[in-house]
């Protein structure tokens, strides 16, 4: 029986997956530059063999360019300094460690986050479906005031803590 957390996660994969498929960049082919015409006649003018030469219309489609495969991020690595903090910023910080400290969760370090909260750690490291913090933004229970997180937002999250949560 599959769990609501780990249906969530299989969900937002999923999304981000064609997401990124979806606004992958293809290469286009540049056309070849047409050959000048030849001429058995050297003293002939470039217009006298345009107007001698038979048109060529081609007989094959342009070769596609092959599609490139997904990033596993927008920008590669998850950062916790550039990605992930940003986000604890401006929609975590009021509540855990601003205006107020609910639960024993201060957010203002990357210490204070792996330090976890009255109720153990929120995130562990390596293990998307263990970390309460990925639960709990994934499912729209945090922040509980103001906005929720996007999708952007939550997968980046999703990816630092399964990148084992790194201090980058």
């Amino acid at each position: 029986m599959i769990t609501n957390k780990t249906f969530l996660v299989l969900t937002f994969s999923l999304l981000a997956s064609i997401i990124m498929v979806g606004c992958g960049t293809q290469a286009t082919p540049e056309p070849a530059a047409p050959e000048a015409p030849q001429s058995a006649n050297p003293q002939e003018t470039p217009a006298e063999m345009a107007e001698s030469q038979p048109e060529e219309i081609p007989t094959e489609a342009p070769a596609e360019a092959p599609a490139e495969a997904p990033a596993a991020a927008p920008s590669g690595e998850v950062s916790f300094a550039n990605d992930v903090m940003p986000i604890i910023q401006s929609r975590c910080i009021r509540c855990h460690g601003e205006e107020r400290i609910e639960e024993g969760l201060v957010m203002f370090t990357y210490e204070d986050i792996m330090a976890g909260s009255d109720n153990g750690s929120i995130v562990v490291p390596g293990d998307v479906e263990g970390s309460l913090m990925v639960e709990l933004v994934a499912s729209k229970e945090m922040p509980k005031r103001g906005p929720k997180l996007t999708p952007p937002q939550v997968e980046i999250i999703t990816n630092w803590v399964a990148a084992g949560a790194p201090n980058n």
